[in-house]
């Protein structure tokens, strides 16, 4: 019994200090995905033709006409990635990526291993938010605690 208290004694403030540090790193997490689809759907935006071209020629997403998908995954990169930041609809704006996230995988074929092992890294950390929630530096946080008492 000695052993177990001396044990918690000494993880107790690892825990506290983890604990203390966990809302930034929710936080980190969600901001360094969201740069990732915000940096390129500005990057979309800032050349449309060539995103059309892209859409047209090397996308080959299911189901919607080229112009359509240029437009509609644009739109997600640079909504969603706003929501995820400031943590308001976190898990649906999580999801959401992550559901694109998958679609971009399946529509480009010439992908290549580098790109995949970036779009896993990607839904990995989707996933972590989706699951775990958006954490206490979030809107989602404070409307929860404002206005959700219960």
């Amino acid at each position: 019994m000695a052993l177990a208290q001396s044990t918690a004694r000494l993880v107790a403030p690892v825990i506290r200090w983890l604990d203390s540090v966990s809302p930034l790193i929710d936080f980190t997490v969600r901001f360094w995905v969201a740069n990732v689809f915000w940096k390129s759907g500005i990057a979309a935006l800032h050349d449309w033709q060539s995103t059309l071209d892209l859409f047209t020629y090397e996308f080959k997403v299911p189901l919607l006409a080229p112009q359509a998908a240029a437009i509609l995954g644009t739109g997600v990169e640079l909504f969603f990635p706003v929501l995820l930041v400031i943590g308001l609809a976190t898990r649906f704006s999580a999801a959401s990526l992550f559901i694109f996230n998958i679609i971009a995988v399946i529509s480009y074929p010439g992908l290549g291993e580098a790109g995949l092992k970036d779009h896993v890294y990607w839904g990995i950390l989707l996933m972590v938010t989706l699951l775990h929630g958006p954490g206490k530096i979030s809107l989602d946080h404070f409307i929860r605690r404002k206005w959700m008492k219960s």
